[in-house]
Protein backbone atom coordinates (compact mmCIF):
# COMPACT_ATOMS: atom_id res chain seq x y z
CA UNK A 1 0.00 0.00 0.00
CA UNK A 2 1.72 3.47 -1.17
CA UNK A 3 1.91 6.28 1.29
CA UNK A 4 -0.91 8.13 -0.33
CA UNK A 5 -2.92 5.28 -0.07
CA UNK A 6 -2.46 5.05 4.04
CA UNK A 7 -2.94 8.17 4.12
CA UNK A 8 -6.41 8.06 2.72
CA UNK A 9 -7.11 4.95 4.59
CA UNK A 10 -6.37 7.16 8.00
CA UNK A 11 -8.63 9.37 6.94
CA UNK A 12 -11.19 7.20 6.26
CA UNK A 13 -10.96 5.71 9.61
CA UNK A 14 -10.85 9.01 11.50
CA UNK A 15 -14.35 9.83 9.30
CA UNK A 16 -15.64 6.72 10.50
CA UNK A 17 -14.75 7.25 14.01
CA UNK A 18 -16.33 11.26 13.69
CA UNK A 19 -19.76 9.43 12.38
CA UNK A 20 -19.93 6.70 15.47
CA UNK A 21 -18.88 9.19 18.29
CA UNK A 22 -22.05 11.22 16.60
CA UNK A 23 -24.09 8.20 17.37
CA UNK A 24 -23.03 8.05 20.38
CA UNK A 25 -23.76 11.16 21.47
CA UNK A 26 -27.77 10.57 19.93
CA UNK A 27 -28.31 7.49 21.94
CA UNK A 28 -27.14 9.25 24.85
CA UNK A 29 -29.15 12.06 24.45
CA UNK A 30 -32.42 9.49 24.01
CA UNK A 31 -31.39 8.45 27.60
CA UNK A 32 -29.84 4.87 26.68
CA UNK A 33 -26.85 3.78 28.19
CA UNK A 34 -24.60 2.72 25.07
CA UNK A 35 -22.26 0.92 27.81
CA UNK A 36 -24.54 -1.17 29.58
CA UNK A 37 -23.65 -3.07 32.77
CA UNK A 38 -25.38 -6.77 32.30
CA UNK A 39 -27.41 -8.79 29.77
CA UNK A 40 -29.18 -12.03 31.15
CA UNK A 41 -28.23 -14.23 28.08
CA UNK A 42 -29.40 -18.05 28.96
CA UNK A 43 -27.31 -20.02 25.62
CA UNK A 44 -24.77 -19.24 23.70
CA UNK A 45 -24.46 -19.31 20.13
CA UNK A 46 -23.56 -22.65 19.13
CA UNK A 47 -25.54 -24.55 21.39
CA UNK A 48 -28.75 -23.41 19.56
CA UNK A 49 -26.99 -24.19 16.16
CA UNK A 50 -26.86 -27.65 17.26
CA UNK A 51 -29.58 -28.13 19.08
CA UNK A 52 -31.82 -26.45 16.37
CA UNK A 53 -30.28 -27.97 13.38
CA UNK A 54 -33.05 -30.61 13.01
CA UNK A 55 -35.39 -27.28 11.53
CA UNK A 56 -36.59 -27.27 8.09
CA UNK A 57 -36.55 -24.33 5.93
CA UNK A 58 -39.25 -22.23 7.03
CA UNK A 59 -39.60 -23.92 10.54
CA UNK A 60 -40.09 -21.51 13.70
CA UNK A 61 -39.15 -23.53 17.16
CA UNK A 62 -41.56 -22.43 20.50
CA UNK A 63 -38.75 -22.19 22.65
CA UNK A 64 -37.34 -18.43 23.11
CA UNK A 65 -33.48 -17.44 23.53
CA UNK A 66 -31.67 -14.45 24.68
CA UNK A 67 -28.32 -14.73 23.07
CA UNK A 68 -25.88 -11.47 22.95
CA UNK A 69 -22.29 -11.08 20.84
CA UNK A 70 -20.81 -8.80 18.35
CA UNK A 71 -22.12 -7.61 15.05
CA UNK A 72 -20.23 -9.01 12.38
CA UNK A 73 -22.25 -8.51 9.29
CA UNK A 74 -25.31 -6.54 7.96
CA UNK A 75 -27.75 -6.57 5.36
CA UNK A 76 -30.99 -4.41 4.99
CA UNK A 77 -33.60 -5.46 2.36
CA UNK A 78 -36.15 -2.38 2.90
CA UNK A 79 -38.32 -2.86 5.76
CA UNK A 80 -36.37 -6.01 6.79
CA UNK A 81 -32.65 -6.60 8.80
CA UNK A 82 -30.25 -9.69 8.02
CA UNK A 83 -27.11 -9.76 10.26
CA UNK A 84 -24.38 -11.95 12.04
CA UNK A 85 -23.59 -11.85 15.52
CA UNK A 86 -20.89 -13.70 17.02
CA UNK A 87 -19.91 -14.66 20.34
CA UNK A 88 -16.99 -17.08 21.35
CA UNK A 89 -18.66 -20.31 20.56
CA UNK A 90 -19.77 -19.32 17.23
CA UNK A 91 -21.90 -17.18 14.48
CA UNK A 92 -25.34 -17.03 14.08
CA UNK A 93 -27.66 -15.16 11.59
CA UNK A 94 -30.58 -13.03 13.15
CA UNK A 95 -33.56 -11.50 11.10
CA UNK A 96 -36.10 -8.39 11.99
CA UNK A 97 -38.74 -6.43 10.49
CA UNK A 98 -40.55 -3.31 11.19
CA UNK A 99 -43.60 -5.50 11.78
CA UNK A 100 -41.66 -7.20 14.79
CA UNK A 101 -40.34 -4.97 16.72
CA UNK A 102 -41.80 -1.02 15.47
CA UNK A 103 -40.37 1.51 13.68
CA UNK A 104 -38.36 3.13 16.40
CA UNK A 105 -36.56 -0.10 17.21
CA UNK A 106 -36.09 -0.91 13.72
CA UNK A 107 -34.34 2.43 12.78
CA UNK A 108 -32.21 1.97 15.47
CA UNK A 109 -31.11 -1.33 14.62
CA UNK A 110 -30.39 -0.39 11.02
CA UNK A 111 -28.33 2.67 12.62
CA UNK A 112 -26.24 0.20 14.34
CA UNK A 113 -22.67 -0.45 13.18
CA UNK A 114 -20.46 -3.33 12.28
CA UNK A 115 -18.68 -4.25 15.63
CA UNK A 116 -21.02 -2.81 18.50
CA UNK A 117 -22.09 -5.58 20.70
CA UNK A 118 -26.02 -6.39 21.32
CA UNK A 119 -28.21 -8.88 23.52
CA UNK A 120 -31.60 -10.15 21.70
CA UNK A 121 -34.09 -12.28 22.21
CA UNK A 122 -36.05 -14.73 19.88
CA UNK A 123 -36.66 -17.84 18.33
CA UNK A 124 -34.61 -20.19 16.48
CA UNK A 125 -36.11 -20.95 12.76
CA UNK A 126 -34.82 -21.62 9.04
CA UNK A 127 -34.73 -19.47 6.43
CA UNK A 128 -36.11 -20.14 3.22
CA UNK A 129 -32.88 -21.19 1.68
CA UNK A 130 -32.11 -22.79 4.53
CA UNK A 131 -29.59 -20.91 7.02
CA UNK A 132 -30.15 -21.31 11.06
CA UNK A 133 -30.89 -17.91 12.57
CA UNK A 134 -32.94 -16.08 14.76
CA UNK A 135 -35.97 -14.09 14.50
CA UNK A 136 -35.78 -11.06 16.84
CA UNK A 137 -38.38 -9.93 18.88
CA UNK A 138 -36.41 -7.61 21.56
CA UNK A 139 -32.91 -6.62 21.03
CA UNK A 140 -30.84 -4.17 23.30
CA UNK A 141 -27.40 -2.08 22.94
CA UNK A 142 -24.55 -3.45 25.42
CA UNK A 143 -21.74 -2.02 23.93
CA UNK A 144 -21.31 1.06 20.97
CA UNK A 145 -17.94 0.33 19.33
CA UNK A 146 -16.10 3.60 18.05
CA UNK A 147 -13.16 1.89 15.96
CA UNK A 148 -14.20 -0.13 12.57
CA UNK A 149 -13.39 -3.45 12.44
CA UNK A 150 -10.51 -3.60 9.47
CA UNK A 151 -10.73 -3.79 6.40
CA UNK A 152 -10.98 -7.55 5.02
CA UNK A 153 -12.19 -8.32 8.64
CA UNK A 154 -12.53 -11.67 7.51
CA UNK A 155 -9.56 -13.53 7.18
CA UNK A 156 -7.59 -10.53 8.11
CA UNK A 157 -3.61 -11.29 7.23
CA UNK A 158 -2.04 -8.87 8.28
CA UNK A 159 0.29 -10.23 10.48
CA UNK A 160 2.21 -7.08 12.40
CA UNK A 161 -1.87 -5.89 13.32
CA UNK A 162 -2.84 -9.51 14.13
CA UNK A 163 0.52 -9.16 16.99
CA UNK A 164 0.28 -5.96 17.79
CA UNK A 165 -3.89 -5.85 18.54
CA UNK A 166 -4.40 -9.91 19.43
CA UNK A 167 -7.94 -8.38 20.47
CA UNK A 168 -8.79 -7.74 16.51
CA UNK A 169 -6.72 -10.97 15.84
CA UNK A 170 -9.23 -12.68 17.63
CA UNK A 171 -12.57 -10.85 16.56
CA UNK A 172 -11.11 -11.70 12.98
CA UNK A 173 -10.10 -14.83 13.07
CA UNK A 174 -11.93 -17.99 14.19
CA UNK A 175 -8.96 -20.17 14.15
CA UNK A 176 -6.93 -18.38 16.15
CA UNK A 177 -8.88 -18.39 19.50
CA UNK A 178 -8.98 -22.09 18.79
CA UNK A 179 -5.24 -22.00 19.24
CA UNK A 180 -5.54 -20.40 22.67
CA UNK A 181 -8.03 -23.09 23.26
CA UNK A 182 -5.68 -25.84 22.86
CA UNK A 183 -2.98 -24.05 25.03
CA UNK A 184 -5.32 -23.56 27.63
CA UNK A 185 -6.25 -27.55 27.26
CA UNK A 186 -3.00 -28.91 27.04
CA UNK A 187 -1.59 -26.89 30.21
CA UNK A 188 -4.80 -28.54 31.97
CA UNK A 189 -3.84 -31.92 30.64
CA UNK A 190 -0.34 -31.42 31.51
CA UNK A 191 -1.35 -30.39 35.18
CA UNK A 192 -3.47 -33.38 35.47
CA UNK A 193 -0.81 -35.81 34.19
CA UNK A 194 1.52 -34.53 36.60
CA UNK A 195 -0.79 -34.69 39.66
CA UNK A 196 -2.02 -38.47 38.83
CA UNK A 197 1.64 -38.89 38.96
CA UNK A 198 2.35 -37.86 42.55
CA UNK A 199 3.71 -34.49 41.90
CA UNK A 200 2.83 -31.22 44.07
CA UNK A 201 2.38 -27.79 41.74
CA UNK A 202 4.01 -24.98 43.66
CA UNK A 203 5.15 -21.53 43.06
CA UNK A 204 8.91 -19.53 42.90
CA UNK A 205 10.24 -16.38 43.09
CA UNK A 206 10.19 -14.53 39.47
CA UNK A 207 13.06 -11.84 40.88
CA UNK A 208 15.97 -13.41 41.67
CA UNK A 209 19.52 -12.20 43.62
CA UNK A 210 21.43 -14.07 41.16
CA UNK A 211 20.16 -15.18 37.66
CA UNK A 212 21.18 -19.20 37.46
CA UNK A 213 19.58 -22.43 36.41
CA UNK A 214 20.37 -21.49 32.44
CA UNK A 215 22.78 -20.18 30.34
CA UNK A 216 21.47 -17.33 28.78
CA UNK A 217 21.06 -13.36 29.72
CA UNK A 218 18.87 -11.66 32.30
CA UNK A 219 16.43 -9.00 32.21
CA UNK A 220 17.94 -6.47 35.28
CA UNK A 221 15.47 -4.50 37.02
CA UNK A 222 15.87 -2.42 40.58
CA UNK A 223 14.49 -2.38 43.87
CA UNK A 224 14.24 1.08 45.14
CA UNK A 225 13.50 -0.01 49.01
CA UNK A 226 16.32 -2.44 48.75
CA UNK A 227 18.71 -0.02 46.69
CA UNK A 228 19.22 -3.32 44.96
CA UNK A 229 19.60 -4.56 41.67
CA UNK A 230 17.41 -7.62 40.55
CA UNK A 231 17.26 -10.07 37.91
CA UNK A 232 13.68 -11.92 36.24
CA UNK A 233 14.25 -15.36 36.04
CA UNK A 234 16.05 -17.12 33.29
CA UNK A 235 15.16 -20.86 34.95
CA UNK A 236 12.68 -22.26 37.93
CA UNK A 237 15.70 -24.68 38.56
CA UNK A 238 17.62 -23.55 41.16
CA UNK A 239 14.75 -22.77 43.82
CA UNK A 240 12.67 -25.99 42.62
CA UNK A 241 15.85 -28.29 43.90
CA UNK A 242 16.04 -26.03 46.95
CA UNK A 243 12.89 -27.81 47.73
CA UNK A 244 13.97 -31.10 47.14
CA UNK A 245 16.57 -30.78 49.40
CA UNK A 246 13.65 -29.24 51.93
CA UNK A 247 11.92 -32.81 51.74
CA UNK A 248 9.42 -32.38 48.67
CA UNK A 249 10.02 -35.67 46.38
CA UNK A 250 8.20 -34.29 43.37
CA UNK A 251 7.50 -31.02 42.40
CA UNK A 252 6.93 -28.91 39.39
CA UNK A 253 5.91 -25.19 37.93
CA UNK A 254 4.52 -23.78 35.25
CA UNK A 255 5.32 -20.39 34.83
CA UNK A 256 7.28 -17.28 32.78
CA UNK A 257 10.79 -17.09 32.14
CA UNK A 258 12.75 -13.97 30.74
CA UNK A 259 16.01 -14.07 28.69
CA UNK A 260 17.44 -11.10 27.29
CA UNK A 261 18.06 -12.73 23.94
CA UNK A 262 17.06 -12.02 20.01
CA UNK A 263 13.88 -13.22 18.70
CA UNK A 264 13.55 -15.46 15.95
CA UNK A 265 10.13 -17.78 14.94
CA UNK A 266 11.16 -20.19 18.12
CA UNK A 267 11.92 -17.38 20.67
CA UNK A 268 10.36 -14.72 22.16
CA UNK A 269 11.78 -12.61 25.58
CA UNK A 270 9.34 -14.22 28.04
CA UNK A 271 7.77 -17.72 27.69
CA UNK A 272 6.00 -20.39 29.59
CA UNK A 273 8.76 -23.25 31.29
CA UNK A 274 7.41 -26.63 32.92
CA UNK A 275 10.10 -27.67 34.79
CA UNK A 276 9.38 -30.53 37.10
CA UNK A 277 11.90 -32.34 39.75
CA UNK A 278 11.94 -36.40 40.84
CA UNK A 279 13.60 -37.75 44.11
CA UNK A 280 15.60 -41.00 43.16
CA UNK A 281 15.58 -40.33 39.78
CA UNK A 282 18.01 -39.72 37.11
CA UNK A 283 18.15 -38.63 33.53
CA UNK A 284 16.99 -41.94 31.97
CA UNK A 285 13.66 -41.92 34.00
CA UNK A 286 12.64 -38.30 33.40
CA UNK A 287 13.57 -39.62 29.63
CA UNK A 288 10.77 -42.26 30.38
CA UNK A 289 8.41 -39.69 31.58
CA UNK A 290 8.82 -37.02 29.45
CA UNK A 291 8.10 -39.71 26.35
CA UNK A 292 4.74 -40.52 28.47
CA UNK A 293 3.77 -37.34 28.78
CA UNK A 294 4.36 -35.90 25.39
CA UNK A 295 2.63 -38.86 23.40
CA UNK A 296 -0.14 -39.19 26.01
CA UNK A 297 -0.73 -35.44 25.41
CA UNK A 298 -0.44 -35.66 21.45
CA UNK A 299 -2.90 -38.20 21.44
CA UNK A 300 -5.64 -36.68 23.56
CA UNK A 301 -4.96 -33.21 21.86
CA UNK A 302 -4.55 -34.49 18.01
CA UNK A 303 -6.66 -38.07 18.18
CA UNK A 304 -3.47 -40.01 16.83
CA UNK A 305 0.26 -40.16 17.69
CA UNK A 306 0.84 -38.68 14.48
CA UNK A 307 0.06 -35.13 12.69
CA UNK A 308 1.12 -32.97 10.55
CA UNK A 309 3.37 -29.67 11.16
CA UNK A 310 4.84 -27.39 8.59
CA UNK A 311 4.54 -29.72 5.64
CA UNK A 312 6.51 -32.99 7.98
CA UNK A 313 4.13 -35.89 9.19
CA UNK A 314 5.42 -36.25 12.75
CA UNK A 315 5.21 -39.31 14.99
CA UNK A 316 5.04 -39.00 18.64
CA UNK A 317 3.94 -42.64 19.25
CA UNK A 318 6.46 -44.04 21.71
CA UNK A 319 9.27 -44.88 21.56
CA UNK A 320 11.24 -42.04 20.76
CA UNK A 321 14.65 -42.17 18.87
CA UNK A 322 17.71 -42.13 21.41
CA UNK A 323 20.72 -40.88 20.07
CA UNK A 324 24.17 -39.70 22.24
CA UNK A 325 25.41 -36.39 21.12
CA UNK A 326 28.19 -37.93 19.85
CA UNK A 327 26.70 -40.44 17.92
CA UNK A 328 24.62 -37.70 16.50
CA UNK A 329 27.28 -35.78 15.04
CA UNK A 330 28.83 -39.18 13.36
CA UNK A 331 25.90 -40.15 11.68
CA UNK A 332 25.00 -36.24 10.60
CA UNK A 333 28.31 -35.01 9.87
CA UNK A 334 31.85 -35.68 8.68
CA UNK A 335 33.32 -34.18 12.26
CA UNK A 336 34.57 -37.14 14.22
CA UNK A 337 34.31 -36.08 17.67
CA UNK A 338 37.18 -38.42 19.22
CA UNK A 339 39.86 -37.25 16.85
CA UNK A 340 42.67 -34.86 17.90
CA UNK A 341 41.74 -31.38 19.74
CA UNK A 342 44.28 -29.21 17.19
CA UNK A 343 42.69 -31.43 14.05
CA UNK A 344 39.28 -30.68 15.30
CA UNK A 345 39.77 -26.70 15.87
CA UNK A 346 41.28 -26.57 12.40
CA UNK A 347 38.37 -28.16 10.59
CA UNK A 348 35.93 -26.22 12.95
CA UNK A 349 37.22 -23.07 11.73
CA UNK A 350 37.20 -24.23 8.39
CA UNK A 351 33.44 -24.63 8.31
CA UNK A 352 32.89 -21.57 9.91
CA UNK A 353 32.66 -21.76 13.62
CA UNK A 354 34.58 -18.86 15.34
CA UNK A 355 35.39 -20.29 19.57
CA UNK A 356 37.67 -18.54 21.84
CA UNK A 357 41.44 -19.91 21.65
CA UNK A 358 40.59 -21.63 24.80
CA UNK A 359 37.46 -23.05 23.49
CA UNK A 360 37.55 -26.91 25.30
CA UNK A 361 36.79 -30.37 23.05
CA UNK A 362 33.60 -30.33 25.22
CA UNK A 363 32.44 -26.70 24.27
CA UNK A 364 33.51 -27.31 20.67
CA UNK A 365 31.53 -30.25 20.50
CA UNK A 366 28.29 -28.96 21.52
CA UNK A 367 28.90 -25.89 18.79
CA UNK A 368 29.48 -28.84 16.44
CA UNK A 369 26.42 -30.14 17.28
CA UNK A 370 23.98 -27.16 17.22
CA UNK A 371 25.23 -25.49 14.18
CA UNK A 372 25.01 -28.65 11.99
CA UNK A 373 22.86 -31.45 13.80
CA UNK A 374 20.34 -30.27 15.71
CA UNK A 375 18.39 -28.95 11.96
CA UNK A 376 18.55 -32.17 10.71
CA UNK A 377 16.12 -34.02 13.43
CA UNK A 378 12.27 -34.33 12.33
CA UNK A 379 11.12 -36.97 14.27
CA UNK A 380 11.06 -37.03 18.02
CA UNK A 381 14.79 -37.71 18.59
CA UNK A 382 16.17 -37.85 22.72
CA UNK A 383 19.59 -36.66 22.21
CA UNK A 384 21.97 -38.02 25.34
CA UNK A 385 25.10 -36.98 27.20
CA UNK A 386 26.15 -33.82 26.60
CA UNK A 387 29.56 -32.45 27.12
CA UNK A 388 30.29 -31.18 30.89
CA UNK A 389 31.32 -27.84 30.17
CA UNK A 390 27.80 -26.92 28.96
CA UNK A 391 25.92 -29.04 31.83
CA UNK A 392 27.21 -26.73 34.64
CA UNK A 393 24.19 -28.41 36.61
CA UNK A 394 23.96 -32.29 35.67
CA UNK A 395 25.77 -35.33 37.04
CA UNK A 396 29.01 -36.65 34.92
CA UNK A 397 28.44 -39.72 33.54
CA UNK A 398 30.21 -42.56 35.60
CA UNK A 399 32.06 -44.37 32.99
CA UNK A 400 33.35 -41.08 31.18
CA UNK A 401 33.77 -38.05 32.92
CA UNK A 402 33.90 -36.02 29.71
CA UNK A 403 30.08 -35.89 29.46
CA UNK A 404 27.04 -35.60 31.52
CA UNK A 405 23.46 -37.22 32.64
CA UNK A 406 21.82 -34.98 29.63
CA UNK A 407 19.22 -34.89 27.36
CA UNK A 408 17.60 -32.52 24.91
CA UNK A 409 14.34 -34.07 23.27
CA UNK A 410 14.14 -32.39 19.82
CA UNK A 411 11.59 -32.94 17.07
CA UNK A 412 11.11 -30.73 14.19
CA UNK A 413 14.49 -29.44 14.65
CA UNK A 414 13.47 -27.71 17.80
CA UNK A 415 14.87 -28.29 20.91
CA UNK A 416 11.54 -29.63 23.48
CA UNK A 417 12.49 -30.11 26.42
CA UNK A 418 15.91 -30.51 28.47
CA UNK A 419 16.57 -32.92 31.53
CA UNK A 420 19.26 -33.90 33.80
CA UNK A 421 20.33 -36.78 36.47
CA UNK A 422 20.71 -33.35 38.81
CA UNK A 423 24.37 -32.79 40.51
CA UNK A 424 23.88 -33.10 44.35
CA UNK A 425 27.88 -33.04 45.28
CA UNK A 426 27.92 -29.46 46.84
CA UNK A 427 31.59 -29.43 46.75
CA UNK A 428 31.59 -30.27 42.34
CA UNK A 429 28.95 -28.02 41.86
CA UNK A 430 30.99 -25.12 43.24
CA UNK A 431 33.97 -26.10 41.26
CA UNK A 432 31.51 -26.39 38.18
CA UNK A 433 30.57 -22.40 39.15
CA UNK A 434 34.08 -21.51 39.61
CA UNK A 435 34.43 -22.74 35.96
CA UNK A 436 31.23 -20.96 34.86
CA UNK A 437 33.17 -17.92 35.91
CA UNK A 438 36.39 -18.36 34.35
CA UNK A 439 34.30 -19.17 30.65
CA UNK A 440 32.64 -15.71 31.27
CA UNK A 441 35.76 -14.06 31.86
CA UNK A 442 36.83 -15.54 28.79
CA UNK A 443 34.37 -14.62 26.56
CA UNK A 444 31.23 -16.87 27.11
CA UNK A 445 28.60 -14.27 27.97
CA UNK A 446 25.46 -16.51 29.06
CA UNK A 447 28.09 -18.67 31.25
CA UNK A 448 25.84 -19.08 34.67
CA UNK A 449 26.89 -16.75 37.57
CA UNK A 450 28.05 -18.57 41.15
CA UNK A 451 24.98 -19.04 43.41
CA UNK A 452 27.09 -19.73 47.09
CA UNK A 453 23.43 -20.41 48.84
CA UNK A 454 22.66 -22.85 46.16
CA UNK A 455 25.56 -24.49 47.10
CA UNK A 456 24.57 -24.35 50.61
CA UNK A 457 21.54 -25.54 50.34
CA UNK A 458 23.60 -28.67 48.55
CA UNK A 459 25.68 -28.96 51.50
CA UNK A 460 22.17 -30.08 53.35
CA UNK A 461 22.39 -32.72 51.61
CA UNK A 462 20.26 -33.30 47.83
CA UNK A 463 19.01 -36.86 47.18
CA UNK A 464 19.46 -38.50 43.51
CA UNK A 465 17.28 -36.36 41.63
CA UNK A 466 16.01 -36.06 37.78
CA UNK A 467 15.20 -32.83 36.65
CA UNK A 468 13.28 -31.57 33.66
CA UNK A 469 12.21 -28.48 31.70
CA UNK A 470 9.52 -28.30 28.50
CA UNK A 471 9.18 -25.31 26.58
CA UNK A 472 5.50 -25.09 26.31
CA UNK A 473 5.02 -22.47 23.90
CA UNK A 474 7.20 -24.50 21.31
CA UNK A 475 5.24 -27.98 22.23
CA UNK A 476 1.98 -25.64 21.49
CA UNK A 477 3.12 -24.69 18.16
CA UNK A 478 3.28 -28.04 17.27
CA UNK A 479 0.09 -29.41 18.80
CA UNK A 480 -1.95 -26.27 16.81
CA UNK A 481 0.45 -26.52 13.24
CA UNK A 482 1.56 -22.68 14.28
CA UNK A 483 4.94 -21.59 12.01
CA UNK A 484 5.72 -19.21 14.97
CA UNK A 485 5.81 -19.07 18.65
CA UNK A 486 3.81 -15.41 18.21
CA UNK A 487 1.37 -16.90 16.99
CA UNK A 488 1.10 -19.43 20.30
CA UNK A 489 2.04 -16.10 22.38
CA UNK A 490 -1.46 -14.12 23.00
CA UNK A 491 0.50 -10.64 23.55
CA UNK A 492 4.23 -11.26 22.27
CA UNK A 493 7.14 -8.97 22.14
CA UNK A 494 7.42 -6.24 19.42
CA UNK A 495 9.33 -4.13 18.68
CA UNK A 496 8.34 -0.75 19.16
CA UNK A 497 7.42 1.64 16.68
Amino acid sequence: MTEENLIDKKNEILKDEEIRKEKLAKIIATGLNPFAYKFDRNQKINDVLQKYDHLKNDEVAEEKFALAGRIIAKREHGKAIFSNIKDESGVIQFYSAVNFIGEDNFKFLSELDLGDIIGLTGKPFRTRRGELSILVESFSLLTKSLHPLPEKYHGLQDIELRYRQRYVDLIANKEVKDVFDTRSKTIYLLRTLLQEKGFTEVETPVLHNIYGGASAKPFVTHHNELKQDLYLRIALELHLKRLIVGGFEKVYEIGRVFRNEGLSFKHNPEYTLLELYEAYSDYQDIMNLVEELLSSLVLKIKGSYEFEYQGNTLNFKPPFARLTMKDAIKKYTDFDPDEDLVSLKEKIEKAGILLPSSASRGLIINEIYEKFVEAKLIQPTFIMDYPWEVSPLAKKKQNNPDYCERFELIANKMELANAFSELNDPLEQNDRFLEQLKAKAAGFEDAQEMDEDFVLALKYGMPPTGGLGIGIDRVIMLLTDSPSIRDVILFPHLKTK
